[in-house]
């Protein structure tokens, strides 16, 4: 691989990775029914911010910001990571974490009906899980794995003088 082919490659894995996870996450929450409690969306927040640096570094890919942006957007992948590795401690009962709970309220109706008919989500309990691994824990593979995999490729994507 080419140093513009590593770099062109850092650039949409770290819009790629935070957009696959935030599209999952909306997935399974419109579609099956997994509303995320509080640390659930602590680990969204750095998601949308590395959407957002990730598009401002492909926007400027040709300028030094551009790398900057990426940078920025590959730290917010990895701080999403480390807050779902946090989650899933607290999911696997290995430390003790915030129980606070959220509560979603359905659209239309009566206001306070919904609110109080919305499901509790509790952050200590997981709701789904794939052999054992809990969103959570998936959160903190795929973005640890591609924080990292987007330093090593601007790494790689440097010109080097001989």
């Amino acid at each position: 691989m080419t140093p513009q082919q590593s770099r062109s490659a850092a650039y949409t894995l770290a819009l790629l990775v935070p957009a696959a996870l935030m599209g999952g996450a909306l997935v399974s929450q419109y579609v099956f029914g997994l509303y995320p409690c509080e640390m659930c969306w602590w680990q969204r927040y750095p998601h949308i911010a590395a959407i957002v640096l990730a598009g401002l570094a492909l926007a400027l890919r040709k300028s030094p910001l551009g790398d900057v942006f990426v940078r920025l957007a590959a730290i917010a992948i990895g701080i999403s990571g480390l807050i779902g590795a946090f989650h899933a401690g607290v999911e696997y009962h290995w430390w003790e974490g915030l129980t606070a709970c959220t509560r979603t309220a359905s659209a239309g109706g009566d206001p306070l009906a919904a609110i109080m008919d919305a499901p509790v989500i509790r952050c200590d309990v997981a709701q789904w899980t794939l052999f054992g691994v809990s969103l959570a824990g998936f959160n903190f593979l795929i973005s640890t794995v591609g924080a990292v995999a987007v330093f090593v490729l601007l790494g790689r994507g440097k010109t080097r003088i001989a």
